[in-house]
């Protein structure tokens, strides 16, 4: 603080008002203080200094990347955050789940949450709130991607699992159609033939769409003419809505390829007989007969978790298999 206040030309004091009660300090200081902190690269009081007794906060912190309540509503949220609980509750940890996704004040929430650790939801290389993460130089786990320097990556092998399942659905079709997870952090609903994965942002999606390809490069179909419907997150509601714009512009389709069992269910509200895959093997999937791909999100919040607090990580990239069920007549 005293460097930052020595290179900003104020007070020690109006740095600790910057960071700990900002209402009392002018814009116009605020804004030095913020631009002499980002020169030298620091990024605030570390939380970790109000448990100097222990020496740490002893709390692990889980970046969801999404409203609050998704944590709570999404079956795979709600199972990868009972291994984080898991393996916290063992290790005798709090768990803080921080809630972004809400406005520019991402950043500074996560950098200000009094944790030892983060374990980060799936996001972009250019979320500014893993960023945020990084810069506290606190461990970084990454559940999905993306892969950064500095920080552990937990993930199935999602290119080759996506592959596998789409071999199955789209065999022995003609006109086959991906209904997928959004692409970057603007979450529009669009169509596209032939989406180039490159073009993706959220590296699940990105490896779940080359997946794809591959697989219809594996058949003989050609993949620029196959229709990609672009869902806004990973609602049945969403589905319905996209499943019946590919409809209407692929009258024909006899094969969908979706990026999650919500996002099949949706589809196969819109049409019943339509040959269709999911992926995550949740309720829906047995409920519905839907063929998908299986993982275990608990056993992967659980790796992450132990990487975040100093353990090995884990391969979980063969950790994923296809099963087959009525809706595609397996």
């Amino acid at each position: 603080m005293t460097e930052v206040a020595r290179a900003a030309g104020v007070s020690p004091m109006t740095v600790s008002y910057t960071y700990n009660r900002p209402e009392r300090v002018s814009p116009e200081s605020r804004a030095k203080v913020l631009d002499a902190a980002a020169a030298l690269g620091y990024a605030g009081p570390d939380p970790s200094a109000r448990s100097l007794r222990y020496g740490a906060t002893r709390t692990l912190g889980v970046v969801m990347g999404e409203h609050l309540t998704y944590a709570f509503d999404d079956a795979q949220a709600v199972a990868f955050l009972a291994g984080v609980a898991e393996v916290c509750a063992e290790r005798g940890y709090g768990l803080l789940i921080v809630p972004t996704g809400t406005g520019e004040e991402d950043p500074s929430r996560v950098v200000a949450a009094a944790v030892d650790a983060y374990v980060v939801w799936t996001t972009t290389a250019d979320d500014p709130v893993l960023e945020a993460a990084c810069s506290t130089r606190r461990p970084v786990v990454v559940h999905g991607g993306p892969e950064r320097e500095g920080t552990t990556l937990v993930s199935i092998d999602n290119r080759a699992a996506a592959r596998a399942v789409a071999a199955e659905v789209w065999s022995g079709t003609r006109r086959p159609v991906v209904l997928s997870l959004p692409v970057d952090r603007s979450r529009e609903t669009f169509l596209a033939h032939g989406l180039d994965p490159a073009s993706v942002a959220y590296p699940v999606t990105r490896e779940r769409l080359a997946g794809y390809r591959d697989a219809a490069t594996d058949l003989g179909l050609d993949w620029s003419a196959v229709p990609v419907g672009v869902c806004r997150g990973n609602d049945e509601s969403d589905a319905e809505a996209v499943t019946t714009k590919l409809l209407a512009d692929t009258p024909d389709l006899d094969g969908v390829a979706a990026m999650s069992d919500r996002l099949a269910v949706g589809a196969l509200r819109v049409s019943p007989a339509l040959r269709v895959s999911g992926w995550d093997d949740c309720h829906l999937a047995g409920q519905h007969g839907l063929t998908t791909v299986a993982q275990d999100m608990r056993a992967q919040g659980a790796a992450c978790a132990s990487a975040a607090l100093g353990g090995a990580a884990t391969d979980h990239g063969d950790a994923w298999r296809v099963v087959s069920r009525a809706s595609t007549g397996g």
